[in-house]
């Protein structure tokens, strides 16, 4: 009798340690720059420029994630990560060496590319390595990995920033990556010489479309960075931002519409619904989560640190949920997605109290620990679901898909609620708060709605 695939296995274990490897270092960057950027725009006494790196990531971001889901799937994963690999490792070396703030923006675009390439060609290298039955362990592992960087590295930073510099902070990562890399050569070497997937008309009908849409990707990626940059600017630049916000608002919509699969807007039956339900949920939890610090801070009188408080709650229940989905429970995965999302929505709600009751702010925080459980539940039950739904040939450009709709509908939402907020800066009340929170959490109840569109190729 043969027995069971595990994923610590050694065929499997230098995969899973490499790709371990990989998403840490994601992890530290993406907790580094929150905490080492105050410095380094005081360095440079460019303080204005704080906003345009907290954007730049996105923007490029975006368009890497259609670049990745077409390369991935015409030449195999092996050329995108590499790409990827490299173009962290140069926006590293560009941040940590920076002699200007131009040079850290740039640094930050070269990331939110590198980023994609990763993510997408990761998620292809998994797909293509691991048999199905162990795919849910490995993501409960992506989301586990960020655990460790949420409670420890913003302190870590921190540390290092003090002591020896900011720019160790970034350096640093660069020697991370060569071991990580080593550890990913067997399963790479498996995935460059698997055969080439054999692709159906319709398949190749797709693989054009979605080419001809990568211009639209571009002005999606223009309007996210213009429409970030004008919300933050607001209120020095009302005008200006009252017709830039809409028009890039117009232009996202015409994006999705261009780059996602057809079907997606009305949740049709199988994968279109699972991108659907990705941007419902992703911008119903990313929403509120980028506004508890400012509203603990304002209304319930946290320091900043204690305010941080979220971010670890954040780290450590999704991946406890991410956890709980990649048990072998025999549970229907479309089941263990709607429970994620009645976790999140009724977390929401809680979490909503904050702003509209004086309760107590460590009840509202439960709150959010419910809403982080339910987001690694349904998240990685999502990832599942998109390779489930997937085959060889398109792994990669559904991969992109997912995410594109999940950057775009963050960005969308966070538009608006800091349009919101900035028209309403000078004394923010309770009721703008419990607007932005209680509309994330009616996002959250949308997404449960229509969960039950998704459909499974197979059991789990």
């Amino acid at each position: 009798m043969t027995p069971p695939p595990r994923l610590f296995s050694g065929r499997h274990l230098p995969l899973v340690l490499g790709v371990i490897g990989l998403v840490t270092l994601s992890a530290l960057e993406n907790r580094a720059v929150g905490t080492a950027l105050p410095t380094m725009v005081r360095e440079f006494d460019a303080l204005g420029s704080f906003g345009l790196a907290n954007a730049a990531p996105n923007a490029s971001f975006l368009i890497s994630l259609a670049i990745a889901g077409l390369w991935s799937d015409r030449r195999g994963p092996i050329p995108t990560l590499r790409t990827g690999a490299i173009a962290f490792t140069l926006a590293q070396l560009l941040v940590g060496t920076a002699t200007a703030m131009p040079m850290v923006v740039a640094g930050r675009l070269l990331s939110g590319l590198a980023e994609g390439l990763l993510d997408v060609s990761l998620m292809v290298l998994v797909a293509r390595a691991l048999p199905a039955v162990l795919r849910p362990k490995m993501f409960s592992l992506f989301a586990a990995m960020w655990i460790l960087p949420s409670l420890f590295g913003p302190v870590l930073t921190g540390v290092v920033t003090e002591q020896f510099g900011w720019r160790w902070v970034f350096l640093g990562a660069v020697l991370l990556i060569v071991p990580s890399w080593m550890l990913l050569g067997p399963a790479m070497r498996q995935a460059a010489h698997a055969p080439a997937p054999e692709r159906s008309a319709e398949d190749a009908a797709e693989l054009e479309a979605r080419r001809a849409a990568l211009p639209w990707a571009l002005a999606g990626s223009v309007a996210l960075f213009s429409m970030t940059l004008a919300g933050d600017h607001l209120g020095a630049h009302p005008m200006l931002g009252g017709i830039a916000i809409p028009a890039a608002l117009v232009v996202l919509g015409l994006t999705a519409v261009r780059v996602m699969p057809k079907g997606t807007f009305v949740a049709q039956r199988g994968f279109p619904a699972v991108v659907a339900v990705r941007g419902l949920g992703s911008a119903a939890f990313a929403g509120v989560g980028a506004y508890l610090p400012l509203l603990l801070t304002l209304q319930h009188h946290f320091s900043p640190s204690r305010a941080g408080v979220t971010l670890s709650i954040t780290g450590t229940s999704w991946a406890f949920g991410s956890w709980l989905q990649g048990r072998d429970h025999g549970i229907q995965r479309v089941n263990v997605l709607r429970t994620g999302l009645a976790f999140m929505t009724v977390g929401l709600v809680i979490t909503s109290l904050l702003a509209w009751t004086d309760a107590s702010s460590w009840f509202g925080l439960i709150g959010w620990g419910f809403a982080g459980i339910g987001m690694g539940l349904s998240s990685s039950s999502l990832s599942v679901l998109t390779l489930d739904l997937s085959d060889a040939g398109n792994s990669g450009r559904n991969s992109s898909s997912a995410q594109m709709a999940a950057t775009m509908s963050i960005a969308t939402a966070l538009a608006v609620s800091g349009t919101l907020l900035a028209l309403n800066a000078e004394d923010p009340q309770p009721w703008v708060f419990g607007a932005i929170i209680t509309t994330d959490a009616g996002l959250a109840l949308a997404a449960l709605l229509t969960a039950g569109r998704v459909r499974r190729a197979d059991s789990v």
